[in-house]
């Protein structure tokens, strides 16, 4: 972040004691609190919605959030010398949750379903910020690892990242299709809809770089990602994220389950919908797309074991969604 950009905080009506750098901002030190001044790329509609979601859940009882402070011209985005556009927004004094502490984990996961249930705003405006069709997504998806095969097997001298992602391709895009049919098939289109008439909010990048442990409490942060989707989507991100660092430890997963449900429960369809989540080999076609959208001639050897884990991680999944979801891909016809 360029140093000029503090010249940005001149624009707030505050008064400034002191001030670092952290992750991509400025951690302010002010007489209203600590506060982050940070880049921003969003519209003005967009800002001006997000504002309106942390304000609601400060009035529902949830105030540790970040919500943006307005400047002395009564507006939510600053503009420094060089055009760069900055929001100024309330701040925690702690440490990001540890997924690697149980205790924290649930807690997160509690903190999930408590949130979600107040992050509903039946808004018309709303309707300008849908999540991505999920049916789509995945049927494109599938298309790019299509196209990454032909692409590999077509080449002469294949590398160590090509041999291993050839050798396990079948077995994983199974997978792939799999979710791509059943998806299309399920009541997900129904659950989307639903979702989007109620005003159903996603935090949209839930993971504990966003939560933060305070002496008060746990805050989140950041709802930049935020819209209009089957909530389900964030417990199915954090929990992946979770699990992939715990070996997919079916008494874990079972446990953020449970805990999300004494508070939200699920339906039999967002049950399958996270299912279905789950069976998708995501991190197989994200580490193919990168490898394909990049530089081939040089594959690292962080590239190499991110697919080995991709793939190994399949057999620790398929232990998981047996125990948890009653969910066997041997027995399925693709």
């Amino acid at each position: 972040m360029k140093e000029y950009s503090l010249n940005v905080l001149e624009q707030y009506d505050i008064k400034v004691s002191a001030t670092r750098k952290v992750r991509g901002a400025i951690l302010c030190e002010t007489d209203k609190g600590v506060l982050l001044l940070k880049e921003t790329v969003d519209s003005e509609k967009k800002i001006s919605m997000l504002e309106e979601l942390t304000t609601q859940m400060i009035h529902r009882g949830y105030e540790r959030v970040d919500n943006m402070f307005i400047n002395k011209e009564g507006n939510f985005v600053s503009m420094s010398e060089d055009g760069t556009r900055y929001v100024l927004k309330k701040w925690y004094l702690g440490r990001e949750c540890d997924v690697k502490r149980e205790t924290e984990v649930l807690e997160a996961t509690r903190n999930l379903a408590r949130i979600h249930l107040m992050m509903k705003i039946p808004n018309e405006d709303w309707k300008l910020f849908v999540g991505n069709d999920l049916a789509e997504e995945y049927t494109r998806h599938n298309r790019e690892l299509r196209k990454i095969r032909k692409f590999m097997r077509n080449k002469t001298a294949k590398s160590q990242f090509e041999n291993v992602a050839l050798k396990h391709f079948g077995e994983m895009y199974m997978w792939a299709e799999y979710a791509d049919k059943k998806l299309a098939c399920s009541s997900y289109k129904m659950l989307l809809e639903k979702s989007i008439e109620e005003g159903a909010i996603t935090h949209g990048d839930y993971n504990y770089h966003n939560l933060i442990i305070t002496q008060q409490g746990m805050a989140t942060t950041n709802f930049e990602h935020s819209c209009l989707d089957i909530q389900a989507a964030d417990l199915y991100y954090f929990m992946r994220k979770v699990l992939e660092k715990h070996h997919w430890s079916v008494e874990l997963g079972r446990a953020m389950l449970r805990t999300y449900q004494e508070i939200k429960p699920l339906g039999e369809g967002e049950k399958e919908y996270l299912c279905l989540r789950f069976v998708y080999p995501e991190k197989f076609w994200k580490v193919l797309n990168s490898y394909y959208h990049s530089n081939k001639a040089w594959i690292s050897e962080k590239n190499v074991e991110k697919l080995s884990v991709a793939i190994s991680q399949t057999e620790e999944k398929k232990k998981f969604l047996k125990n948890i979801f009653a969910f066997h891909l041997e027995n399925t016809v693709v």
